[in-house]
């Protein structure tokens, strides 16, 4: 039996906590480790915990979404942090991608649709609500102040990789594609994502379809 995905549900309303964590428990591969009612309070669950996988409200009373996963970054938290939220603008979307967020659902999903998006973020590809995928590539290529960037700077093997990413494959499809072990591949991302200036594979992989490489 595979081990199970250790989860943390940061979110200032109760009755949603408990629905995701409901949600999560029709799942084998899923385990509710803890829940805080608030940023702070998820932050020191985070440390104390060290869940493979958090799920965090945008809007919270206090310390917001964005400040809480800012911090989180900060703290160089390994999990995967995906947003659950019922903001579908385009600049808090962008916002969260540029803050380091592993994804973006949107909380009014269909439940099977939001198990798919947390799921396919655990094996290392993109989970964003699919009617925000091309808003997110139009709002990037549209903006106007932008940090010049160039994949000139990848070596080959990170420039083949930013290719997969961008076509939405996971590290265990990748390593397949490249012929290395997936822990390679982490490390090959982790550089790419510091030359490039990127704080998540979701913005990368947006930037490299937006600039044509995929």
């Amino acid at each position: 039996m595979s081990e199970k995905t250790r989860v943390l549900i940061i979110d200032d309303h109760p009755l949603f906590r408990r629905g995701v964590s409901q949600l999560l428990g029709l799942a084998d591969n899923f385990e509710v480790v803890g829940e805080a009612a608030s940023g702070q309070e998820g932050i020191e669950l985070a440390r104390s915990l060290d869940p493979d996988l958090i799920l965090l409200d945008l809007n919270m009373k206090g310390m917001g979404g964005l400040e809480t996963l800012g911090t989180l970054r900060d703290m160089e938290v390994d999990a995967r942090i995906i947003l659950i939220t019922v903001s579908n603008a385009p600049e808090d979307l962008v916002a969260a991608i540029r803050a380091g967020s592993d994804g973006y659902i949107l909380k009014d999903n269909e439940p099977d649709e939001i198990l798919r998006l947390i799921e396919a973020a655990m094996h290392g590809q993109t989970a964003i609500s699919p009617e925000l995928t091309s808003l997110l590539a139009s709002a990037l290529r549209e903006e106007r102040v932008v940090e010049q960037r160039s994949h000139a700077s990848l070596t080959e093997r990170e420039s083949a990789i930013l290719k997969c990413l961008a076509a939405g494959m996971s590290n265990k499809l990748i390593g397949r594609e490249l012929d290395i072990m997936e822990s390679t591949v982490k490390v090959h991302i982790r550089n790419l994502l510091k030359k490039l200036k990127f704080r998540s594979r979701v913005e990368a992989a947006v930037w490299a379809v937006a600039n044509g490489l995929a």
